[in-house]
C-alpha cells in the first residue's frame, strides 16, 4: 500500500511539474513594436526641427542623455542638448533633413540603435551656401514607462575636416651685426 501511495504521489507530482511548465509564458518578442515606436518618435523629431520647434526637437532625448557633436565637446543633460540644437537651428540658412538607415532593438528590449545620414545647410558669414552630409548613431533606451528616448546621439560630416587657414609667413629681417660693445679694438 505504501508503495503504491508513493507511486501515486510520484505521478501527481510529475503531472503538476508539467503543468506548471506549460503554463510558463514565452517572452513575446516586441523588436518589431518597439522599431516602430523609434521610427515615430524620430520621425516627429524630424518634423518639429523642420519647423522650427526646438522643445519638440529634443522631446525624444532622456534627462541625462549625451549628444556628441563633431569637432566639439560632449553635451549632457536634456537642457544642455537644447541650447546646441536652438544654436545649430538658429544658423542663418539652416535646413536639416535625415534618414533613418537601420533600427536594431536588442533581444531584450531594452536598448536599440538607430544608423541616419543627414544632409545639414547652413550659410556662412559671407552668405554662402554651405551644404554638409554625414552620419549619426543614436543609442535608444526603453524608458521605466515604456517610451524610447535617446541615450546618446553622435554625428559626423563624411566630408574631411578643413585644413586651417596658413598664417602668413613673417618677413625675415637681416639683422644688423654690429661688434659687441664689451670687446674693444685696440690699435
Amino acid at each position: 500500500m505504501n508503495r503504491i501511495r508513493s507511486s501515486t504521489m510520484f505521478a501527481v507530482c510529475v503531472c503538476i511539474a508539467f503543468l506548471a511548465a506549460g503554463c510558463e509564458k514565452t517572452p513575446v518578442d516586441t523588436r518589431p513594436q518597439d522599431e516602430r515606436s523609434i521610427r515615430e518618435a524620430d520621425a516627429a523629431a524630424l518634423q518639429a526641427v523642420q519647423k522650427g520647434d526646438v522643445d519638440r526637437t529634443v522631446a525624444n532625448y532622456a534627462a541625462d542623455a549625451s549628444w556628441l557633436p563633431p569637432n566639439a565637446p560632449t553635451v549632457t543633460g536634456k537642457d544642455a542638448i537644447r541650447g546646441g540644437w536652438s544654436r545649430l537651428m538658429a544658423s542663418p540658412g539652416f535646413a536639416i533633413d535625415w534618414q533613418i538607415d537601420k533600427v536594431e532593438v536588442a533581444r531584450a528590449g531594452d536598448l536599440a540603435y538607430v544608423l541616419y545620414t543627414y544632409q545639414l545647410t547652413t550659410q556662412d558669414a559671407d552668405s554662402k551656401i554651405a551644404t554638409d552630409r554625414g552620419k549619426d548613431m543614436a543609442v535608444w533606451k526603453k524608458q521605466t514607462d515604456g517610451i524610447w528616448k535617446i541615450a546618446a546621439d553622435s554625428f559626423s560630416s563624411d566630408f574631411p575636416v578643413a585644413a586651417p587657414a596658413k598664417a602668413p609667413e613673417a618677413k625675415h629681417h637681416a639683422a644688423k651685426h654690429r661688434p659687441s660693445k664689451s670687446k674693444k679694438r685696440r690699435r
